[in-house]
């Protein structure tokens, strides 16, 4: 995809914000072109990593998660202050890396298990007839084997009740309250015999673990494994997001101390650096990070020198305006309006939003934006609540259709229009 094209994608969900879009754009259509010269060339060009500052709520996140699955690459945001939340210097940081490899995993999975979905269901559906013909007293009498499984496959037999053998697998022990967890069924492996106990499912959830189990045999995990790290290396991405929490001048006692350190625990990481985890080795060089924060208190420039460098790509998000509610009530896909009168509908109620009760709304957005905290896009998430909660709560089982019209004077009338009052309703 061309830089033009990725906006036009990030469009469809993200209103605005069009300098940031425009640096994650280019900065995914790098990796194209560095994925199209010579090794010896690929060596020496590393991604330019983003720094996203601007308030919350503007969509520093979206954009970053929309362009992740834009290409199917491994995506994951983890924030600066989980760092600090343990002991002096902070968690493992190192840790992000091995999560970013476990996203990658489960995508490559998924892939495989899709390629190899119908051999799959074929061999389940074989299982499962065999176990339904030894106890036939369920069974149409006299029914064949093929004409079973041609039942099973058309899904006509789902709400059948049937009993079959699972792996029973041991829960995670905690090693300590809040810290990892170890599997120790996962320590001996194929050592000892695997454990089965008898479940009772319906056929149409025995289909799914048989699936399952029959798509794990037939993919090989050992190319699973080499696959996705070599996405992760190359593709993945990695959110920072609170990065602002970090920044600050260091002093001898207190927090800063601690949010300096995570800053250079984070900084080899964003260098380049090799990390080991359970599936091997995996190089940080060419991992495309995008930090972001507020940057109310602190400032970019706060951030250790040697970081900044890191991130030499800085894009400021604007605070959103009256037309950008508008927009965003409007037009995304998965607008917000959209989701409540899909939800209603369930209901038997048709709810309509005309264009003066939108503009409403967003200027209840935007004055509680300016006069309490600004949060952004979230604003309109207490707005809209509020503004359906009673006709979320006023139903009957068996209500008959109604339509319901969210005009001016309906929004006007939940709320104070002189002061705006929504102290009630603050996320």
């Amino acid at each position: 995809m061309t830089p033009k094209q990725i906006v036009s994608e990030l469009d469809r969900y993200i209103v605005g914000q069009f300098n940031a879009k425009k640096a994650v754009a280019i900065a995914l259509r790098n990796r194209y072109r560095r994925s199209k010269l010579s090794q010896a060339d690929r060596e020496e060009i590393t991604p330019k990593n983003i720094i996203m500052k601007g308030p919350t709520g503007v969509g520093k996140t979206e954009i970053a998660r929309r362009l992740a699955k834009l290409v199917k690459a491994p995506f994951l945001k983890v924030e600066a202050t989980k760092y600090t939340e343990v002991g002096y210097v902070g968690r493992d940081v190192e840790s992000m890396i091995r999560d970013l490899v476990e996203v990658s995993i489960r995508l490559v999975k998924d892939e495989r298990y899709k390629e190899v979905e119908a051999r799959a269901f074929e061999i389940a559906v074989e299982r499962i007839a065999d176990i339904l013909l030894k106890k036939p007293d369920s069974l149409p009498e006299g029914i064949s084997k093929v004409a079973l499984k041609d039942e099973l496959s058309k899904h006509n037999l789902d709400q059948m009740q049937v009993e079959i053998s699972v792996v029973d697998t041991p829960k995670p022990v905690e090693l300590q309250a809040g810290g990892g967890e170890i599997n120790l069924g996962s320590i001996f492996g194929d050592v000892l015999p695997k454990k089965m106990k008898k479940r009772t499912v319906t056929v149409e959830e025995a289909l799914r673990i048989f699936s399952a189990e029959e798509s794990e045999k037939l993919i090989d995990l050992d190319s699973v494994e080499s696959e996705a790290i070599k996405r992760a290396e190359n593709d993945g991405v990695i959110f920072i997001d609170e990065m602002d929490k970090i920044a600050g001048k260091s002093s001898q006692n207190g927090p800063d101390v601690s949010r300096e350190g995570v800053q250079r625990d984070i900084l080899p990481i964003v260098e380049g650096c090799t990390v080991s985890t359970k599936y091997g080795n995996i190089k940080t060089d060419y991992i495309l990070f995008i930090a972001s924060g507020a940057f109310h208190v602190s400032k970019v420039s706060d951030l250790i020198p040697e970081l900044q460098g890191r991130f030499p790509v800085l894009v400021e998000l604007d605070s959103l305006e009256v037309d950008d509610f508008v927009k965003i009530l409007t037009v995304p896909e998965n607008a917000i309006t959209e989701q409540y009168k899909k939800l209603l509908a369930v209901d038997n109620i048709d709810l309509q939003f005309t264009d003066d009760g939108i503009a409403e709304i967003a200027n209840v957005a935007y004055d509680q934006n300016n006069t309490l905290e600004d949060i952004g896009a979230r604003r309109l998430q207490s707005i809209m609540e509020h503004i359906v909660e009673d006709i979320s709560y006023d139903i009957d089982e068996n209500s008959e259709p109604k339509k319901v019209v969210i005009d001016k004077s309906y929004v006007a009338s939940n709320f104070q229009t002189e002061s705006r009052n929504l102290k009630k309703y603050v996320l």
